[in-house]
């Protein structure tokens, strides 16, 4: 558990940095970050990996209809977005990990753990 508090650190830094230099608040590169960025990123190498470039078009367009339907508040729903990941990430008190526990696990291992099998499929390829 000692080593979470700095991945953590670095991360939520990270996040914090590119606010700063955006423009934007933390809680929207957050949920750019983990709702947009990322998953998109995996849905482009399941295309790539199954040969069906289907996932990665349908994401982009369910998020310009996220966009388009009200640009304006924007700010209000990563708000919200993030407001409610943070509840999910204290949901697991429940088994005994705290805030940072749950965030580098959830939010940093289990996306890694998912690049390196992404990854893997696209060198076996």
């Amino acid at each position: 558990m000692v080593v979470m508090l700095p991945i953590f650190a670095v991360v939520a830094g990270l996040e914090h940095i590119i606010a700063k230099l955006t423009g934007a608040t933390y809680n929207e590169v957050n949920i750019i970050v983990y709702y947009l960025l990322i998953p998109l990123s995996w849905a482009v190498l399941v295309d790539y990996i199954t040969m069906l470039p289907f996932l990665a078009p349908i994401y982009i367009i369910a998020w310009l209809v996220f966009l388009w339907k009200d640009p304006m508040k924007f700010r209000d729903r990563c708000d919200w977005a993030f407001d409610k990941s943070v509840d999910f990430l204290l949901w697991f008190k429940k088994i005994g990990w705290n805030y940072v526990v749950s965030s580098v696990i959830i939010c940093v291992v289990v996306p890694a753990l998912i690049y390196v099998e992404l990854i893997w499929a696209v060198v076996k390829k």
